[in-house]
């Protein structure tokens, strides 16, 4: 009753919307969530959406939270880019930001703040820099006056504000610890330290930008190791158990901690490190089963993957690991080629079934058997059926031959009154010239 009640109350803070919204939405900001009433990932979307509205009109944000139906609106949805379901996003004015982080409502309320906020955000004192330090675990923050670097800065905010916030900054509000080697600058604050941005050794500053916007060790997920595959780094990561407090277990995880921190200067721009809690999705990812603890380097952008030969016993083994990774020593497995397409293929098809029969096997069973059942029958229906009209055309043949023979050739008297009258026509010589030839024959 308590989950009824808070379900309902909160639809009232989610407006449904309809095909007149796409005339009014522009004079305000809308966070919209597209869905179909299929949908089985839209239906347990819809408590948390509720949820969404909730905190959105407590917190008195100028942000409405709507819904729409994409099946009975599909024009407008179109029109929105709404490619799958459920999708949401953020409509500010004619620009459209969508959201892609985890489905909860922290994450999607922490979305709709930031977006829907100045593009830019001042820090006008030490105070307020220190307080958005503690608040943020990775934050931007431009130095400096007006400069073409600014303008670049901000056109990268535009792009990447659905992901991270980007602040500015005068000199004098900058923590003493900091030291810039030259104004305007950009920086990024995160694990407990700060990264000036260079752009001859960085490259483009969107680029840069990408690479850093993640902490320098995650604990990693599917939807994190997605959102790395931008990045083009290596992702280095500790497959451990967390429930598990064995010193194996601890000890590489802690190995993979002390590389990202340590040697950051080293490894940063080709390198992410974490760790990830069971080997279920890494498994179907490498489609081989991974003994746990172990250590894997993931190539998100072609697949492939690398294994150390030896065990990891220090930060040293680890070092060289990811050295011999760099030099191309170490052996690449994996990838995206076609015979691992096809491997992919069937261990999908192998991995649906046996889950299917895991948790159902009745459902299972009819789902597989019956549709092999139905074209059994229509095989054998066709073996048989090629095999009955063969005989029945070789004995048609046989009886259409025997016809034949009986129509153009006659009954026996009747062929040696014709082979007589033959012979009655020929003149002697003829038939002296076909006794010789019969009798050479003989």
């Amino acid at each position: 009753a308590v989950v009824a009640h808070v379900v309902a109350s909160g639809a009232g803070f989610v407006e449904d919307l309809d095909e007149s919204f796409k005339e009014n939405r522009k004079d305000d900001i809308w966070l919209v969530d597209f869905y179909a009433p299929w949908c089985g990932h839209c239906k347990k979307l819809e408590p948390v959406w509720n949820e969404v509205g909730i905190e959105m009109r407590n917190m008195g944000s100028p942000v409405k939270v709507g819904k729409m139906d994409a099946t009975s609106f599909s024009s407008i949805a179109s029109e929105f880019g709404v490619r799958g379901y459920p999708t949401i996003k953020l409509l500010k004015g004619d620009l459209a930001y969508n959201y892609r982080g985890p489905r909860t409502k922290d994450d999607i309320v922490e979305f709709a703040n930031r977006v829907a906020g100045p593009l830019i955000r001042p820090l006008p004192s030490q105070h307020m820099f220190e307080h958005v330090q503690k608040r943020h675990r990775v934050l931007f923050v431009y130095v400096g006056g007006e400069s073409p670097l600014k303008e670049k800065y901000i056109e990268v905010a535009s792009e990447l504000i659905v992901y991270t916030y980007f602040f500015s900054a005068s000199e004098d509000v900058v923590p003493e610890c900091v030291t810039l080697p030259e104004l305007p600058a950009v920086m990024v604050f995160k694990d407990g330290t700060y990264f000036v941005y260079d752009e001859y050794e960085d490259g483009d500053l969107s680029s840069w930008i990408n690479r850093e916007r993640f902490q320098g060790y995650l604990n990693v997920d599917g939807f994190t190791l997605y959102e790395l595959g931008d990045t083009g780094k290596l992702v280095a990561i500790a497959v451990i158990d967390d429930k598990n407090s064995s010193v194996e277990h601890t000890r590489l995880k802690s190995i993979i901690q002390e590389v990202a921190r340590d040697y950051r200067d080293h490894f940063h721009r080709d390198f992410q490190f974490g760790h990830m809690d069971g080997n279920d999705y890494i498994n179907s990812l490498l489609m081989d089963d991974l003994t746990i603890p172990t250590i894997v380097v993931l190539n998100t952008s072609n697949q492939q993957y690398f294994l150390p030969d030896r065990h990891i016993e220090s930060t040293e083994d680890m070092v060289q690991f990811i050295n011999n990774i760099l030099d191309g020593t170490a052996e690449a497995q994996g990838g995206d080629g076609l015979l691992q397409r096809i491997k992919r293929i069937i261990y999908d098809a192998k991995s649906t079934i046996m889950s299917v029969f895991k948790s159902s096997p009745l459902l299972g069973c009819f789902l597989f058997g019956l549709p092999l059942g139905v074209i059994s029958i229509m095989c054998y229906g066709i073996c048989t059926a090629d095999t009955d009209g063969e005989v029945f055309e070789h004995e048609g043949g046989k009886k259409e031959s025997g016809d034949r023979e009986l129509t153009d050739e006659g009954s026996e008297e009747e062929q040696e009154e014709e082979k007589n009258g033959k012979y009655t026509e020929l003149s002697d010589g003829e038939l002296k010239q076909k006794d010789t030839m019969e009798k050479k024959k003989d």
